[in-house]
This record gives C-alpha cells, structure tokens and sequence, in this order.
C-alpha cells in the first residue's frame, strides 16, 4: 500500500490535497472541479470533494444531491460525519446543513471555522485526492485553507479576458505568499465552436497560457464553450458523463490526467510526498 502524508494529521489518510482556485467569480471554477473531480474517479482513483465556497455553495445542485444529508456516526468514541457519496466521490459542503433558500450570513472567522470542521470532523477515509472548490478572491477562506494542512498545491482557473487574467495573476500569487505550488492554469470558456466548424474567441484568445508562460506555471489546458456544460451542472449530471463523446468532456480528462501526472511526477521527486501508483 503507498504510503500517507505523515505530515498531515488533519487528514491522515488523503494524500495529495488540490485547491481549485480563482482570483474572480463567474469563471466557471465551481464547473471545473467537478468535472476534473469525476474525470479523476473515472480513472479510478479515490476522490473526495469539499465545496469550499461557503457563502455560495453549488456543488449539490451541481450533482444532483440537493437533498442528502451527511450522517452523524460514533468512530472511536468521537462523533463524525459520513460524507455524502454521489458518482462515486466523496462530498462535504455547507448546502448539506442549511437551507439552499437561506443566505449564510457569517463573518469571515466562522465561515473559516466551518470548512476547519469539514476536513478534521469528517469520515473521509482514504482518498487519492481531496479537491477543494474554493470560493473567488484571496480572503479568510483561502488562509484558513493553506493554514490547516500541507496542501499539494492549487490550480487556477480563468477565462481568456483580460479582467479575469488580472485576478487570476493575483490569485496565483497569494498562494505563492503562503508557500503553496501552483500546479497549473486553466482556460475555461475558450472558445465557442460553430456548427461549420471554425472557433469564435468571445473572450479573447491564449489568456491562460500567456499568463502561464509569465509566471513559469504549467499551463494544464483549455476548455471549449458548450451548452452541454451548463445543461449537465443544472441536472446535476456533468458532461463528462453525459455526453462522454463531446469536446468538453475530453478537454476535462486530459486536463485530470495531465494534473494527476504532474502531481505524481512531484512526488518521485520528493520522497516526503506520496506516489500515486493505478
């Protein structure tokens, strides 16, 4: 059996944790590391993922579990939570305790203590891969995360307009502040391919990777525009298992196999890390 993260007591048994980071909302990052989540069980890896947006959690609409519940079970005399388990993976986020009609008005602190209490008061087991759908900007959530455990590192995702490449810029260095790797850059809403085949750049072309190139980041890929994206988060089935065959879904795969390569390749390097092996 591959060995643990020693370093990590939070989370004893998950061994590589992601961030799935933007500097801005409306990037589509909440779409990115669903999909990504899935890819990567889909390869058969053991996945977990925690909706880290607290004040705007999307992740059970987006998997159609809007209505499960964690279960509360005694582990060694400790009460936990039993993450709830769609499409395979594992799932933790705040719209599973409140109510999806009601706003989350907290301050900074509990919204951080909160997502302190889904990684050290869940039952997550043993996992490959803990991915976290973190909310946009650089704030508490942020610092909460990179405080509490040895993240492997964060991906950020943009789309190719300036506006959003500005943020992104900004997001990849705070985690560079705080001594977490950026594992790579995603290009979301790419491009927009027509029925003739051509490719209309709505948001601009080569964002992502000309920012790549600036701060010596891996550029992981890009993803096209497709109606099927937003049709498959609203029905709570993603598109890389509704429409397996589409563009999209393969951008997605190719880009959780070129990141779990990366990651894998990291720990050969480091011995303190874990090797993956499938």
């Amino acid at each position: 059996m591959d060995k643990m993260n020693e370093n990590n007591s939070i989370l004893p048994g998950v061994k590589h944790t992601i961030a799935v980071a933007s500097g801005k909302g409306g990037v589509g990052k909440s779409t990115v590391a669903v999909n990504l989540a899935i890819a990567l069980v889909k390869e058969g890896y053991k996945v977990g993922l925690i909706d880290a947006d607290i004040y705007g959690p999307s992740i059970p609409t987006m998997l159609d579990v809007v209505n499960e519940k964690p279960k509360l079970v005694k582990i060694k005399e400790k009460n936990r939570l039993l993450p709830v388990v769609k499409y395979g993976m594992k799932l933790m986020s705040i719209g599973f305790l409140v109510d999806q009609n009601e706003a989350v008005v907290w301050r900074g602190p509990m919204a951080a203590s909160a997502l302190k209490q889904f990684m050290s008061d869940v039952e997550w087991d043993e996992l490959d891969f803990l991915l976290y759908d973190m909310p946009p900007g650089t704030g508490d959530i942020q610092l909460t995360l990179t405080q509490s455990i040895p993240l492997t590192g964060a991906v950020i995702v943009t789309t190719p307009q300036d506006i959003s490449i500005i943020d992104a810029r900004k997001g990849a260095k705070m985690f560079e502040k705080v001594n977490v790797p950026v594992l790579g850059i995603i290009e979301n809403m790419s491009y927009y391919e027509s029925n003739g085949g051509g490719r209309d750049y709505i948001f601009g072309q080569g964002g992502g990777e000309k920012l790549s190139k600036e701060l010596g980041i891996n550029f992981l890929g890009e993803i096209a525009v497709d109606t099927n994206i937003r049709i498959g988060g609203d029905e709570g089935k993603p598109i890389v298992l509704k429409d397996t065959s589409s563009a999209a879904a393969g951008q997605f795969t190719a880009i959780a196999l070129n990141l779990a390569e990366q990651i894998k390749n990291r720990a050969r390097l480091n011995p303190q890390l874990p090797v993956i092996e499938i």
